[in-house]
């Protein structure tokens, strides 16, 4: 049987608190959401200002790239490449959403919400970035 780690509620909090820091040192008003290799919610924090539509894109973008072990931004570039049948795909592909990756292993997804698609992946990687060191 196969040992994987995953992430803890210590790591979520740690990643959130990256996350909104990149936020507001840019003054971005977003929704982080954090989530599970499967794609289920573990944290979510709608920071002042950003709107109840965030929140769920947010979450969309995290269990796209939980599940698909992708960044929402490669979706987003298939398609945009042409490949139209990424649109069949169980994803949203709009960039501002990481995998998680440790060890090799992907433990979840960051989804970001609130800003250009960009910038919300810049916070997003921020999260991941503090649970690497």
């Amino acid at each position: 049987m196969k040992t994987k780690p995953c992430l803890t509620l210590d790591d979520c909090r740690r990643m959130i608190a990256a996350c909104e820091a990149e936020a507001r040192r840019n003054n971005w008003e977003v929704v982080i959401a954090i989530l599970d290799d499967g794609g289920h919610l573990l944290m979510l924090e709608r920071m002042d200002g950003a709107t109840p539509a965030n929140a769920e894109i947010a979450m969309q973008k995290g269990r796209s790239a939980a599940i698909s072990r992708r960044s929402t931004k490669m979706w987003e570039d298939r398609i945009k490449d042409g490949r139209l049948a990424m649109l069949k795909m169980p994803v949203l592909p709009v960039q501002g959403g990481i995998p998680v990756m440790y060890q090799g292993e992907c433990v979840g997804g960051i989804g970001v919400s609130g800003v250009q698609s960009h910038e919300d992946e810049q916070i997003a990687q921020a999260g991941a970035d503090a649970l690497a060191s």
